[in-house]
């Protein structure tokens, strides 16, 4: 899996914004390493610079220095829908009769291709596949004959799917968060501004204040005086569809979203995962650094209770947490294996154990997901060949077993390795001495939510969206645009 996008916007008190967009987008950097962008707006004209790579490497002082203007809105891109070039990258810039717009997307539309026809065939010229595009030029069109408000609200009859959004139209900031509240968005506060981003520790890089959430369904205005925003609930859905997988991997540890921190979520998970398939062995240890968060809680819970639920004894200190694995943070993404054994090899390079933790003793190891299961294999074989008499498995999450369409590139159903087998075969093939995944309803229990007020779809094969091919889990249906009027840009 990889991450999904960040989106951040700023409006300021007569500050240029394009420094304080580039913390925060560093900040974000985890949710996306394809390309980074900022556009700002001065009061007269838009100023627009987006680069492929790393934030760091697609600006310098002098790309800052010409951003100039105290509005703007940033992104980091993880490319889920659209190609994997310049012509994806945010914020995408588009200019017409009535002004000019930026906008940052996060999330994946269902039906970007049906407005996208639409619109092309009224005369709209794409100059990308990707669905932020089909946004802008949609709302382009209705800020042609309706307000700001209405405008926004008219695109989010028309869009199906996931998003959170930041838009700058001309020198005005605004944030606009998908109606089942998919993708996270939160409101901040700064000294002389306010800030919206995907995770409130871009706010707290700029040493701002989390105020709160963006609501599903709700459109923020950020007053261009810095003092304040302006609050518009546009659409109200009976029940919402959180992406569980925020909090169990894609979020960082230390951002609060919908109201919950994100590293007290995944100890909790932790927690939950001893009570339900805990096991007794000499030592607990993550797999970096994705299921730390994970083996902590797991362990403070095997501290206080046995696997069988029963009240520890006086001396006995339950199972030892203990970093087993060390990450070699300098093998990245881009690193190339060719043949069948340097794959094999990858994991040697990317962890290494430490032996004296590991050898002789029984081992559970925590991650927070088996994806194709060829990590976890290696990984399993790594820690015996280390001279581990057992290698329990335990997973933080439920099983995937059903591509996300939502945001987040995930591997399809065929490579999906728990969508056709189950538990017990999947703990044969990587070798493990036992497997556990954490339930659907123990997810649900941690982040305090109802399971139809969760997006499950990846572990539970239905979802939240009208989806071609696919279940739902509600009653929901995307909506009809054949046959609208639709003028072209001027």
């Amino acid at each position: 899996m990889t991450e999904k996008c960040g989106v951040v916007g700023v409006s300021l008190d007569g500050r240029n914004a394009a420094r304080p967009l580039y913390y925060a987008l560093y900040a974000l950097q985890h949710r996306g390493q394809e390309s980074a962008g900022i556009v700002t707006h001065d009061g007269f004209q838009q100023h627009s610079h987006v680069e492929m790579g790393l934030v760091g490497d697609a600006f310098d002082e002098d790309d800052l220095d010409t951003l100039n203007g105290s509005a703007g809105i940033g992104h980091v891109r993880y490319p889920t829908a659209g190609s994997v070039d310049s012509s994806c990258a945010q914020p995408f810039s588009v200019s017409f009769k009535s002004g000019s717009l930026g906008l940052s997307h996060n999330g994946n539309l269902v039906n970007a291709d049906e407005i996208r026809d639409e619109l092309a065939g009224a005369g709209h010229a794409f100059t990308s596949d990707g669905d932020t595009e089909v946004i802008a030029h949609d709302l382009a069109r209705n800020l042609l004959e309706e307000d700001l408000v209405r405008a926004v609200k008219h695109t989010m009859g028309r869009i199906h799917g996931s998003y959170s959004l930041t838009i700058t139209h001309d020198d005005t900031v605004l944030g606009v968060r998908d109606p089942e509240g998919n993708r996270p968005l939160c409101i901040g506060k700064l000294e002389d501004g306010y800030i919206l981003a995907s995770e409130s520790a871009a706010i707290d890089t700029l040493d701002g204040e989390l105020v709160r959430d963006v609501r599903p369904g709700e459109l923020v205005v950020l007053q261009d005086d810095g003092e304040g925003f302006d609050s518009y609930q546009l659409v109200e859905n009976e029940n919402t569809a959180h992406c569980f997988f925020e909090h169990v991997y894609f979020a960082r540890p230390d951002s609060v979203i919908d109201d919950t921190l994100v590293y007290e979520a995944r100890r909790n998970l932790g927690r939950k995962l001893w009570e339900e398939s805990g096991v007794e062995t000499d030592v607990v240890m993550p797999v970096p650094d994705s299921g730390r968060a994970f083996a902590a809680g797991y362990a403070d819970a095997a501290s206080e209770t046995t696997a069988d639920g029963e009240r520890r004894a006086a001396d006995d200190d339950g199972v030892e947490f203990a970093e087993g694995l060390m990450k070699n943070r300098y093998v990245g993404r881009t690193f190339i294996m060719p043949t069948q054994d340097e794959r094999e090899r990858a994991v040697r390079l990317k962890l290494n154990p430490i032996k004296s933790t590991i050898e002789g003793k029984t081992v559970t190891v925590i991650d927070d997901s088996i994806v194709r299961g060829t990590t976890s294999t290696q990984l399993v074989q790594l820690l015996k060949d280390c001279g581990a008499e057992e290698v329990h498995v335990r997973i933080g999450a439920p099983a995937i077993v059903a591509p996300c369409y939502m945001g987040i590139d995930m591997a399809t159903r065929e490579e999906l390795i728990a969508s056709d087998k189950s538990t017990a075969e999947i703990r044969d093939e990587i070798d493990a001495d036992s497997l556990a995944y954490l339930s659907t309803d123990a997810v649900a229990e941690v982040l305090e939510k109802d399971r139809i007020d969760l997006c499950l779809g990846c572990v539970t094969g239905e979802y939240p969206y009208d989806i071609d091919g696919e279940e739902t889990d509600r009653d929901v249906s995307r909506p009809d645009t054949v046959g609208e009027q639709v003028p072209a840009d001027d």
